[in-house]
Formats: C-alpha cells, structure tokens, sequence
C-alpha cells in the first residue's frame, strides 16, 4: 500500500462507525467504534484522531465505506438512508482537507465485497454477490474477478409491491423485511400488542430498547416469538438472493454483518427460502458462504481500495 506503513479504513454505517489502522499486508493493527450519533461527521473525526495521531507520517491514505448511494468518483455521499446527515457531503473534500492524504469513498458492502476478494472468502471466486446484513442490507458485486462499479442497491429491491413505504422513498423494500431494523420494529410492534415473549423481561422490562441479539438469545431459549419473527425475515432475505442467483448466476453468495450471529435461525431460513425459488440449475452451481473478514471486510476493503483504485 504505497511507502507507507499504513492505511486507515473506515466503516460508517447506520448504527455503528469503526475506524481502523491497516499494513500493508491488509491486517488490522488498531481500530476503534462508536456509535454514530446525531452527529456522525463528528463521531467520524474523533475515531480517525483516535488512530492517526500517533501514526500521522507513517499513514497513505484513508478509504471510507459509507453506507448508502455513494458517488465515489468524486467523494459525494448521495444519499444514506440509515445515515441521512451525510446526505450531500463531500466526504472526500472534507478528510482530505483536515488531514492531506489520499481519500477513497466508496459504498459500505462494495468496500466489503473488495475486502472479500482481495483477502477473504472470495479470493479464489471469479464472480459473486457479497450480502451486507445489519441495520441495512446492502451488497456488492465482484464480476470476472474485479469489483463491479454499480449501485447494487438490492436492500431496495421491491419485493412487496403493496408493502409499507421505505425511507428510500421506495415501497416494499427488502431491508423492510429482512434487516436488523425490520427485525426490531416487528418484534416491538408484536410486544406492543401483548404478544407472549420473555423478551418482555430483557432491558428491565423495557422493550422498546430490544436489540437484534436479544431477539436471537430469546429465540436460543425457544421463544416462539423470536423465533417466528427471524425465521420470516429469513425468508425475505432468502426472496431476495434467489432473485439474485436467478438474474446473476454467481458462483458465490457470501453474507456478512451483524445478523450472522443468527445463522441456525435466519440464515437457514434464507437458504431454504432461496433453494425453493431460485432456478435449480443455478442454484446448483451457487455456493452460499460466510465471510472470513466478518466486520473488518468493509474496514479492510476500503483500506484496500486506497492502493488499488486511480485518483
């Protein structure tokens, strides 16, 4: 990654912002999280300060992955629906301006998707869709080997089209259905209604606070509950990457993010919903795997993208 000892990487998401100091070899050696806040731009300087400091002459560059629509030519968040106060900002501009070295921006899971295949589960396969599930759903898609330089925003792919609207402006959109996010508000609208759950036990009583693992623990107890409401966002997700396998034929369908702790549940559930509707002859040929990077690809694939991309 150029003379430089170090890159850092940027993972700015809708819940969450994390920033790593990466070598050249592509390993993490230091990084730092925190929530992002009504004020993410500031969160943001705060965590690069936190790992540039004392690394100031040794560091190339900085690669962003911005969850959202991401005009990466020239550093331009868009629009984010999970982060909207970085709709409109130059992103690029501003990191480079305050700490004067090279800066990449480029879309959270196309971050992740070149993290895979520079140094994860998709090193050795020629083409596949890389899933980004968390707050969000996003994806990447690497063709021929090389990343593909599109939106693919296939969190926004309509799979209801009388389903509820989307802060992307959208209806029915898969994130609305299978997401972190969709997963909470589900599970708080059915306890809100006096659904049965020991979920109402969690956060002293107060489930408004439910996170997405709470869910999981409840269902890892057997609470039908929990278990029903990740089963069905499972087979959302599974609508979804069949949809995929069906336009695409990937060699290779490789999920990440938060909600993989879920596996048994939620994503077995996609799988069976996906073996059912994709074309069998190419879901024969289709792997379904887990990332090897897990969190760091977004991280270690912007970081990547730093010495792989023209200015």
């Amino acid at each position: 990654m150029s003379n430089n000892k170090y890159v850092i990487g940027v993972d700015l998401g809708g819940t969450n912002i994390r920033v790593a100091l990466v070598d050249k070899n592509g390993k993490v050696v230091n990084k730092a999280k925190m929530p992002a806040g009504e004020d993410p731009l500031s969160v943001l300087f705060k965590l690069l300060e936190s790992v540039y400091a004392g690394n100031a002459q040794e560091v190339a560059g900085i690669g962003i992955a911005v969850a959202g629509l991401i005009d990466s030519e020239n550093g331009v968040v868009m629009r984010s629906p999970n982060v909207p106060k970085l709709d409109g900002v130059n992103l690029k501009s501003e990191i480079a301006d305050r700490y004067k070295v090279r800066v990449v921006v480029e879309n959270d899971a196309n971050a992740a998707a070149y993290g895979e295949k520079s140094s994860g589960a998709g090193k050795d396969v020629e083409n596949f869709v890389m899933f980004t599930l968390g707050t969000g759903i996003g994806t990447g898609i690497v063709l021929h080997d090389k990343l593909l330089p599109v939106a693919a925003e296939i969190g926004h792919m309509t799979i209801n089209a009388d389903g509820p609207q989307c802060p992307c402006g959208n209806v029915g959109c898969l994130e609305l259905y299978a997401s972190a996010t969709a997963i909470i508000s589900r599970t708080i609208v059915e306890l809100e209604k006096g659904t049965s759950s020991i979920l109402k036990d969690f956060n002293n009583g107060n489930f408004y606070k439910v996170k997405a693992k709470d869910i999981y623990n409840a269902a890892l107890e057997g609470d039908p509950l929990a278990r029903n409401i990740l089963r069905e966002a499972g087979k959302s997700l599974g609508l979804g990457i069949a949809n995929i396998i069906n336009i695409m034929s990937p060699d290779a369908i490789i999920l990440t993010g938060g909600l993989m702790g879920a596996w048994n549940i939620y994503i077995e559930s996609a799988i069976k919903e996906a073996s059912k509707r994709a074309l069998k002859e190419l879901y024969g040929k289709v792997r379904i795997i887990a990332s090897t990077l897990g969190d760091d690809a977004g991280l270690i694939g912007a970081a990547h993208l730093i010495s792989n991309r023209n200015a």
